[in-house]
């Protein structure tokens, strides 16, 4: 099971944080956050993607699998049972997601557009268990999504003529 998905920059900000395995308060996330990043960032790119680490809030066997991309890490959280080799896989099926999305995502992407990312990642993960890795079929949900969101802002938005009549009708009401 996945217990949490994070994206940290280099500097340890959270600009992405998902947790599957319920941490109890906001103290205990930040305190898991700091550890994960404190754990992955003294790792030179050199050595591999995978650590076996033991995170108080979820016990022994937590394995953080991460890549680190410019200035971003991606971390996924995961217990004993989940294959190293299918969650890095995974986190690159993520990371090409976005980067099709945002054409060429990078930090500020994530920041300024949080619901998009959210959306892609639940298309990929729910409830800390994988749903979809083929990457085709998330772009057109989320395509999908984004035709749905275009859509609903155009019905949202009132046409001139509307404007024009209810902003008269509001000024002769006041004088």
């Amino acid at each position: 099971m996945i217990k949490a998905v994070m994206i940290i920059n280099n500097h340890g900000k959270p600009r992405l944080v998902k947790f599957y395995k319920t941490v109890t308060n906001e103290d205990a996330q930040q305190s898991v956050i700091r550890k994960i990043f404190q754990q992955v960032a003294q790792r030179p790119d050199n050595f591999c993607n995978y650590l076996e680490g033991s995170i108080t809030e979820w016990g022994e066997g937590t394995k953080l699998i991460y890549r680190h991309y410019a200035t971003l890490y991606f971390v996924f959280a995961v217990d004993s049972q989940e294959s190293d080799l299918g969650i890095l896989d995974l986190i690159q099926v993520f990371v090409e997601a976005l980067d099709k999305c945002f054409e060429n995502v990078c930090e500020l992407d994530l920041i300024f557009h949080s619901d998009r990312v959210h959306y892609v990642l639940d298309e990929m993960i729910m409830g800390g268990m994988v749903l979809e890795t083929n990457i085709a079929a998330v772009l057109a949900s989320v395509n999908d999504q984004n035709k749905l969101d275009s859509g609903s802002l155009r019905m949202q938005l009132p046409t001139h003529s509307a404007t024009s009549h209810s902003m008269k009708s509001v000024v002769e009401g006041v004088f």
